[in-house]
């Protein structure tokens, strides 16, 4: 079995080999293992193998940046220091936890895993790849890194950074992204991981992408891998990688109603399919300050409430996928009180530290209302 192995190991090398114009494909992991023992990054997440560690790392590096991610981490392990703990949480204070981290998909799907770990695994770890994308918010990339870098397992992986070094290495010239468009520098990597230290040359190529093969301006006289790299002979550095073409931002103009009874205002909670699911937000209806009014009289929410006079507060643009969104900020007063419905609620300021908010709807209730007294120090 084990010889057999060692077969399909060296075919997949001589495949690379013939794809990346290398006699022996193990001589760039040698160089780039090299590199990185005396160059690698000092992150939290790398200061244990433990593989819910490694796993909630990298879902919270999916399409954020290294820098955001470290404190985020740091306090997601202080309140859910293992499995058990997060499975044991609710939904509501993982969010909490997660907020301003973005694509909060990702928190529901890491919640919903541990469970399924805790109820179906008795709390341990599926030891396969194929284990491991059954669980939620678990795909190709996420189960590589957790098998290579927590259980030693040679399984490739192909992110931001790494996607830039191989297809650099491999002179690879064709748009990457999109529907299957990433499939040859899978096939690469597949030929390039060693069998011994698969997770530190994972992460080694992570951080060669982050630290010198960057994506403007790279740094190829110090890059240990220089003397293999097709890009740098063939003189293409700069034009690759390819990238496929972007999608055009949708330009959306909305309106945040902060609507007051009292000391308390109003909050919805974001319902499935919309953005933020399960996150608490101020109501907004279409359109800016011209058409306000007509918004909250067709409001469900709002038009019950007879709502006076609006006062604009600011306004307020932030970004979703490809959605780029200007947001004005108006207040009003309520004239009548609707039945309680679920989803929506009348809360304090000081309550709305404690709910898990969009991140405009955080900074709508900075921009709006009186910041919570804090007690004796």
């Amino acid at each position: 079995m084990k010889k057999a192995g060692k077969v399909a190991g060296r075919r997949r090398r001589r495949q690379a080999a013939g794809v990346i114009g290398l006699a022996d494909p193990a001589a760039v992991a040698n160089a780039l293992l090299r590199w990185y023992a005396r160059a690698r990054r000092d992150l939290p997440w790398r200061r244990s193998q433990e593989p819910y560690r490694v796993w909630v790392s990298e879902i919270m590096l999916q399409q954020t940046q290294v820098e955001r991610v470290k404190d985020f981490f740091l306090r997601f392990l202080d309140r859910f220091p293992t499995v058990a703990s997060l499975a044991a949480g609710t939904e509501h204070d993982v969010l909490r936890l997660w907020e301003g981290l973005g694509y909060y998909r990702r928190a529901r799907q890491l919640h919903a895993a541990a469970k399924k770990i805790v109820a179906e695994y008795g709390g341990d770890f599926p030891r396969t790849v194929v284990g491991l994308r059954s669980l939620p918010g678990i795909g190709r990339y996420t189960a590589g890194a957790i098998a290579s870098i927590a259980l030693d397992q040679p399984e490739p992986i192909v992110e931001a950074n790494s996607r830039r070094v191989i297809a650099r290495l491999a002179g690879y010239a064709k748009p990457l992204g999109g529907a299957g468009g990433d499939e040859p520098i899978w096939e690469i990597a597949t030929g390039l991981v060693p069998r011994e230290h698969p997770g530190r040359f994972n992460q080694a190529l992570m951080d060669l992408g982050a630290m010198v093969c960057t994506p403007e301006q790279p740094l190829c006289n110090a890059c240990p891998l220089a003397a293999y790299c097709e890009a740098r002979k063939t003189g293409r550095v700069a034009e690759i990688p390819v990238k496929a073409s972007r999608r055009a931002a949708k330009v959306v103009h909305e309106t945040a109603v902060v609507v007051r009874r009292g000391a308390r205002v109003l909050v919805v909670q974001r319902g499935p399919g919309e953005w933020w699911e399960g996150l608490w937000d101020f109501p907004r209806v279409p359109g800016g300050m011209r058409t306000v009014r007509r918004g909250i009289e067709r409001s469900d929410v709002l038009g019950r409430l007879a709502c006076g006079a609006t006062e604009r507060c600011g306004t307020i643009a932030h970004s979703v996928t490809h959605h780029r969104i200007t947001l004005d900020v108006v207040a009003c007063t309520a004239g009548r009180i609707n039945q309680a419905v679920r989803g929506r609620r009348w809360v304090t300021a000081s309550a709305i530290e404690s709910l898990a908010m969009t991140s405009p709807g955080r900074r709508i209730a900075r921009l709006v209302l009186p910041r919570p007294a804090r007690g004796p120090t």
